[in-house]
């Protein structure tokens, strides 16, 4: 699929609560198979994991992400691009030199780069995760803590990790309006963040209500279908 260019990218705002633009787009692997249809992305990272091909899947991820960015930019969209990180990349030690490279390559700024990474990911192997993050940033690429509230994570890590951003799960976001205990992590989570200097992302933004609802909480940023 790779090599026949049958893979693609649609792109999820990432939508900035107080200024109501769109500031940057996270982009979300697709592949439509001519015989089975539709694979969800875990299937595809699942696959590409068990037959060592997960680096080659993320370059070919990154060169499309970037070069679509190039060509906002070269329309005047100026869009931050957030893309996922394999758990098995983040023990790889050579994956901030890859990183590196592919950003050289594309003549892209680091600093518009941003690698979502999730809480178990961190967890499977605490130490090298922390050195290839801390390589990650040192290079200037931000990272950012995919799924927040999902995984088994230690706050002793979330409190060292060199992270910009912590992304709360939808689980907890589509009904904070309906269930109180939702509500409560929502706008715990939110003071959490801003108090360890970390941008708060919701995800699962599907309504207007919710939206307003994540302003008047101080939310920074809102993913989601609405």
């Amino acid at each position: 699929a790779m090599a026949e260019d049958r893979l693609s990218l649609c792109y999820q705002p990432k939508f900035d609560i107080a200024s109501t633009a769109v500031t940057g787009a996270e982009a979300l692997l697709r592949w439509e198979h001519p015989q089975w249809g539709f694979i969800p992305p875990e299937e595809i990272v699942d696959v590409a994991e068990n037959a060592g091909l997960i680096w080659p899947l993320t370059e070919w991820t990154l060169r499309r992400a970037l070069g679509d960015a190039q060509r906002w930019r070269g329309k005047g969209y100026k869009l931050k691009i957030a893309v996922n990180l394999s758990a098995r990349l983040l023990h790889d030690r050579a994956l901030a030199g890859r990183i590196s490279a592919c950003l050289a390559a594309a003549g892209f700024d680091p600093r518009e780069l941003t690698l979502e990474i999730t809480e178990s990911a961190i967890m499977a192997d605490p130490a090298l995760a922390m050195d290839n993050a801390r390589a990650l940033r040192a290079a200037g690429i931000e990272l950012s803590i995919d799924d927040f509230g999902t995984g088994y994570s230690s706050l002793e890590y979330l409190k060292n990790l060199p992270a910009a951003e912590l992304k709360l799960d939808k689980s907890f976001v589509t009904e904070m309006l309906e269930r109180s205990k939702d509500a409560l992590i929502v706008k715990s989570t939110i003071e959490l963040a801003h108090g360890l200097g970390l941008r708060m992302v919701a995800e699962g933004v599907e309504s207007a209500v919710i939206l307003a609802a994540l302003r008047e909480l101080g939310c920074d940023l809102a993913q989601g279908y609405h």
